[in-house]
């Protein structure tokens, strides 16, 4: 951001002095041009004056000689023609005699307005003696453009030097206004990340910047200090729900093994199913417990080995998979990392390999692979199980949302919640050949960013 409105303020004021500086050279040009013209031509009349006199009054060439002296000493060359075109009196220099001149007086002497020509780096100019209808000779000045070149460069020389110090003063503003907006953003775009990968104790910085950007710094701080709060009551309550609903249960669990050890008949079996619901209503506390932990993750990603995480997860189970009488299986990979939270893979392919194989009979198959396909790091889980109806997977990862479900039915809650906060995707499938598979979208971690990578 800052760079773009540091090229944004460059480009609009090179323009701005581009549109100012160029056309005031140009017309300041123009003028030099004129004004020297003009200078050229009233030099130019005072000698065709002076040889009037010469030339209509026959008086003496005096004047007209001393006027031809002092242009010479300005380093002017002048020529003075009668009225046939031949020349009467010159300055030592030759500039104003030659072919081009006597046509530039022939000219004049016809009664035309002659076009100025520049010769080897001289204006010439020419001027009839007397009337212009009738005019009893003509004067042919030259006078070196050197003057008029040097005062044009140093008009250049002067808009460029204005226009670079315009440039220059525009880069050092732009660069400071864009500093001063954008930098208060850049850190308000850190702290607004850092907040979102769980640092739930972040707080922009309020002073600096526009006061517009000051007031959105302030109201994120007041946004994050709300959520903080809210996660933490929403924690506390968590740890007091844990705690009082475990130690109840606990204490009926061992009050009633106590009434089982000295009952028998009916009552010893009426007590052995209140242990077994004591023991599901545990499981389910567990398990919305656990639900609920997972709903309120803010995964900070680091870089974690999904290679090596699942064929770690599948040699943790296979063990309990062999009492049940199920082959686990895992493909072998390439050796990717995904961006995710410490130990959510893990949670995640535990609740998936026990869901697969509670769900499979004895002799079936659970495979697990994992591979890079568009952009994205793909688990799968499959089995060879019984599967899943299309209105059962519709409702599979939501609380209790699967009434197929041998268990409380919250492990794909669990699941779905874990990828979808680390930015994935958790979906069900049709295995081929019967089961079901469930396939997991996992961001990939950015090559070339540093960062630990736990397993």
């Amino acid at each position: 951001m800052t760079r773009r409105i540091a090229w944004t303020l460059l480009v609009l004021t090179s323009v701005l002095l581009v549109l100012a500086v160029v056309p005031l050279a140009v017309s300041l040009t123009a003028r030099e041009r004129v004004a020297f013209r003009d200078s050229q031509r009233a030099a130019t009349r005072v000698i065709a004056a002076a040889a009037e006199e010469h030339l209509s009054d026959h008086r003496p060439a005096t004047v007209m000689r001393q006027e031809l002296d002092a242009a010479a000493r300005t380093g002017d060359c002048a020529a003075v023609y009668d009225a046939s075109a031949r020349l009467v009196a010159s300055t030592p220099c030759t500039a104003a005699q030659g072919r081009e001149a006597e046509e530039l007086a022939e000219r004049v002497l016809a009664g035309h307005e002659p076009e100025p020509p520049e010769n080897e780096g001289r204006l010439l100019t020419a001027e009839p003696a007397g009337e212009v209808r009738n005019p009893s000779g003509a004067v042919v000045l030259g006078r070196s453009a050197a003057p008029l070149d040097a005062r044009i460069a140093a008009i250049w020389g002067w808009s460029a030097a204005i226009g670079a110090a315009g440039l220059a003063a525009s880069v050092l503003l732009s660069v400071r206004l864009a500093r001063w907006v954008g930098r208060p953003l850049s850190r308000l775009d850190v702290s607004a990340q850092r907040l979102g990968e769980g640092a739930l104790d972040e707080r922009a910085e309020v002073d600096g910047g526009p006061e517009e950007v000051r007031r959105l710094a302030a109201t994120f701080n007041t946004m994050a200090a709300r959520m903080e709060a809210l996660v933490h009551g929403h924690r506390a309550v968590l740890a007091d729900v844990s705690h009082q609903l475990r130690t109840p249960l606990a204490a009926l669990r061992l009050r009633l093994d106590v009434l089982g050890a000295g009952a028998g008949g009916d009552t010893a079996a009426e007590l052995a199913a209140a242990q077994e619901e004591i023991a599901r209503l545990s499981r389910l506390v567990d398990g919305l417990l656990a639900v609920a932990r997972a709903e309120q993750v803010t995964p900070r990603p680091v870089a974690v080995r999904v290679d090596e995480v699942v064929a770690e997860r599948v040699a943790a189970w296979a063990p309990v998979a062999g009492e049940r009488g199920v082959r686990l299986t895992v493909a072998d990979g390439p050796a990717l990392s995904a961006a995710l939270g410490a130990g959510h893979l893990e949670q995640v392919l535990d609740n998936l390999i026990a869901n697969a194989v509670d769900a499979v009979s004895e002799g079936g198959t659970v495979g697990l692979d994992h591979r890079a396909t568009e952009g994205v790091i793909r688990v799968r889980v499959r089995d060879d199980g019984p599967g899943m109806s299309a209105g059962a997977k519709a409702v599979a990862f939501r609380r209790f949302g699967n009434p197929e479900a041998r268990g409380a039915g919250l492990g794909l809650a669990i699941v779905h919640r874990l990828v979808t906060s680390n930015g994935g995707t958790a979906r069900l499938e049709d295995t081929p050949g019967g089961g079901l598979t469930v396939v997991l979208d996992l961001p990939p971690w950015p090559q070339g960013r540093p960062g630990p990578s736990p397993r």
